[in-house]
């Protein structure tokens, strides 16, 4: 018979079970087919967390799943999840990896934010040269890799049960003893034995907790993402009977437990949400879900998630959602799904058609929430025949984000040619709602000028890369001496970077004092180019001396060369920042391109 359960404490001996063989539960885990869902028919009465809280690691399991991000890029994504909910303590920590020097460095820079959340954590392998790493930088919090499952204490890491136990309690031990709080991660907790050793684990925990002052706290690792939020269901699948059995039998407070999920089975959300339900105090996140092969749960979802449950409106700024989701476009250059929740191109558009004229009357029936006030982001609208020109400037203005004083009027000759050839495409017998790629190309058919091209996002590119070597060069001191020191550092810089044709330095008037050639090919034609020739009348000049600024000129055809280039040139300063010349590079926009992905990683590494 079925039966509800609500426990206050252990009720059961929490001993250590040693096994000869590892348990691997293969009427659960077949390998060779899906895995299957059991149930024994034990319900549980939902019991939230006195406080439901989020932490991220989005820099930690995150970054896992992408090239790394940079130092900057760190600091911004720290920034966003500070604004996001940071301020109210709702994401409470986020965690770092601590290995590399410029993981260190990022560790550095988001401590100097001096944010109180999300508080700034370590993760570390189960191993005390790794826990000395985590104090010598003075965290007074780390994640640890203590795995639980048979799968890896005896498969992985060829241990007992006990001798397992031993290891992972000697450097929870450790850490107290260093006045840091422990995060025993027990990985892979949905293929592993509850009771005959992850409670036993824990308990010995909780001892360590007491005798010490301090907090233990635990991560529930769903590293496989076999967890189940199903009422009934068995362990170790059932995501419920796992946070309770902590909480009532292991005696774990509940602030101290936290869900880390993966989505693997799609229930990554479900199964974080239901560990709240059950008494888990966090759930552990990324922003947009990413992390090793399917991802961890998304942070942007937890927090509609945690509004919804609570009612609490000022817990979280969702508006930011937009800004980062431009942030990992532009400058991660993800492409998010256009149906992703919340944040995708297409996810609160609607087929059954929301068209311009009715809009405000229309919105809520097939809008989720008022996504233009909390997402920062209004409803896209469906083009039919029936949109009319309003709906028809409506969507090249939204689509495009054309910003104010740019917006386009129904009044535009160009909107109305656009109507008349959707009009055309419904005459034909059309009945399907015109698709977002569809009207943009209807739109760059005839307003061309509102579209980036191919050579434009070529030139962007180029422009990026360009500056930063050209900026980089620019700093070096051999250029102020205008002489034989100058001279070598620009052969020595050509010569790195074959793809720059001609490389030059002049004084304050615009006198060359220096200059290198790429090619010997066109050194002749060079030699109309002297030394003490007068470059001050030229735009790459004048600029960089005017505003003390980088300058970078538009594509060119050489008249030296006959090849595409852009031409970048910057002040060279002394140490109190007095101009004291200008370098100028013309480097040759194909051959750049062709090692833009060498450059990029080049730009990353300098940067950080």
């Amino acid at each position: 018979m079925s039966s509800i359960i609500h426990q206050t404490g252990s009720v059961r001996p929490l001993s250590l079970q040693e096994r000869e063989q590892p348990q691997l539960y293969r009427e659960l885990f077949p390998y060779t087919s899906i895995c299957r869902t059991t149930f024994d028919e034990v319900l549980l009465a939902p019991r939230p967390a006195e406080q439901m809280r989020i932490t991220d690691t989005t820099f930690r399991d995150g970054q896992q799943a992408r090239p790394p991000y940079t130092v900057k890029q760190v600091a911004k994504m720290f920034d966003f999840l500070h604004r996001m909910g940071g301020k109210t303590g709702l994401i409470t920590a986020s965690e770092f990896f601590l290995y590399s020097a410029k993981d260190r460095k990022c560790i550095d820079v988001c401590r100097a934010r001096g944010y109180r959340f999300p508080r700034v954590t370590a993760w570390i392998r189960a191993n005390k040269e790794d826990l000395k790493l985590a104090r010598d930088m003075e965290f007074d919090e780390t994640g640890m890799l203590t795995s639980v499952s048979d799968y890896h204490i005896y498969l992985k890491l060829g241990k007992t049960r006990q001798q397992a136990m031993d290891m992972y309690l000697d450097l929870a031990r450790q850490a107290l003893e260093w006045g840091i709080i422990p995060r025993c991660h027990f990985e892979d907790v949905t293929r592993a034995d509850i009771y005959g050793f992850c409670l036993p684990f824990a308990q010995k925990l909780m001892e360590l907790s007491q005798q010490s002052g301090m907090p233990v706290k635990i991560r529930l690792c769903d590293t496989m993402g076999y967890g189940v939020p199903y009422p009934g269901a068995a362990l170790p699948r059932s995501v419920q009977r796992i946070v309770r059995a902590f909480t009532d039998e292991a005696g774990v407070p509940g602030e101290w437990l936290e869900w880390h999920g993966h989505n693997d089975f799609h229930k990554v959300l479900v199964n974080g949400v239901t560990a709240w339900l059950n008494g888990c105090g966090a759930v552990n996140s990324t922003l947009f879900g990413f992390g090793e092969r399917t991802g961890n749960t998304p942070l942007e979802a937890l927090i509609i998630e945690y509004i919804s449950l609570t009612g609490d409106d000022a817990a979280a700024d969702t508006t930011i959602l937009s800004e980062v989701a431009e942030f990992f476009e532009k400058e991660l250059h993800y492409n998010i799904p256009y149906n992703y929740p919340f944040v995708g191109r297409d996810f609160n558009a609607t087929s059954a058609g929301v068209h311009a004229d009715g809009l405000a009357k229309n919105e809520e029936i097939y809008n989720i929430f008022d996504t233009k006030h909390l997402l920062g982001r209004p409803v896209p609208i469906i083009i039919t025949d029936k949109t009319g020109r309003a709906g028809v400037a409506y969507w090249i203005n939204v689509n495009l984000k054309l910003p104010e004083g740019k917006q386009i009027s129904k009044k535009h000759p160009a909107v109305g040619q656009i109507y008349e050839a959707i009009v055309a495409i419904y005459d034909t017998g059309r009945t399907t709602h015109l698709s977002h790629d569809e009207m943009a190309a209807l739109v760059q058919r005839y307003m061309p000028e509102l579209f980036e091209t191919e050579f434009d996002h070529m030139k962007e590119l180029a422009d990026e890369l360009a500056a930063h070597l050209i900026a980089r060069l620019a700093q070096n001191a051999d250029l102020r001496d205008f002489g034989k020191h100058a001279c070598a550092r620009l052969d020595s810089f050509s010569r790195e970077y074959p793809f720059i044709q001609y490389l030059y330095l002049t004084d304050t008037k615009g006198s060359l004092k220096c200059a290198a050639i790429t090619d010997p090919a066109y050194r002749e034609k060079y030699e109309a180019l002297p030394i003490g020739f007068d470059f001050s009348q030229r735009e790459w000049f004048r600029m960089p001396m005017q505003t003390g600024d980088m300058h970078i000129m538009d594509v060119y055809q050489s008249q030296f060369t006959g090849k595409l280039v852009i031409t970048v040139s910057c002040p060279v300063t002394d140490d109190d920042d007095n101009i004291v010349g200008v370098i100028g590079v013309d480097i040759q926009l194909e051959q750049l391109l062709k090692r833009s992905q060498a450059l990029q990683q080049e730009a990353r590494a300098a940067e950080d």
